[in-house]
């Protein structure tokens, strides 16, 4: 049996009950108990940031492919958080972007005068009208 006392509790706060030999070492008892936390945490996320949760089927067949893009999604997100150090996933550390040149526009942007453009310029993200303010 393994009990968490913490120093401050007047009484214990968990308790666990382990089929482990005997000669299991003390510290790797405590971190397969504590190990069932990070499990949890994983599997809520999974459930509620990427879907596994959702699953609306009826046959194996379909929720095991639910269920293998749902953690091939959670690995994929795991191999990109650790590309960053843990004070930028803390959000301390500011990533950049590059600058956009300066007479670049957005499309759907307002133009010069303040309206948007009713035409579409499917190559173009500037305003190729002629400047009506200019000419009045």
């Amino acid at each position: 049996m393994l009990i968490e006392w913490p120093k401050r509790e007047p009484e214990p706060t968990k308790y666990w009950l382990s089929t482990l030999s005997a000669e299991t070492k003390i510290r790797d008892l405590v971190r397969m108990a504590k190990h069932r936390w990070i499990i949890e945490r994983d599997y809520e996320e999974l459930k509620q940031e990427l879907g596994l949760g959702h699953f609306e089927g009826r046959g194996w067949r379909g929720f095991h492919h639910h269920a293998t893009l749902c953690i091939a999604a959670y690995g994929f997100l795991v191999a990109e958080r650790s590309r960053f150090s843990p004070s930028a996933r803390a959000g301390q550390l500011e990533l950049s972007s590059p600058e956009a040149p300066q007479d670049f526009r957005p499309r759907g942007a307002a133009g010069p005068h303040g309206a948007t453009s009713s035409l579409v310029h499917r190559h173009a993200a500037h305003d190729d009208r002629p400047d009506f303010a200019a000419a009045a």
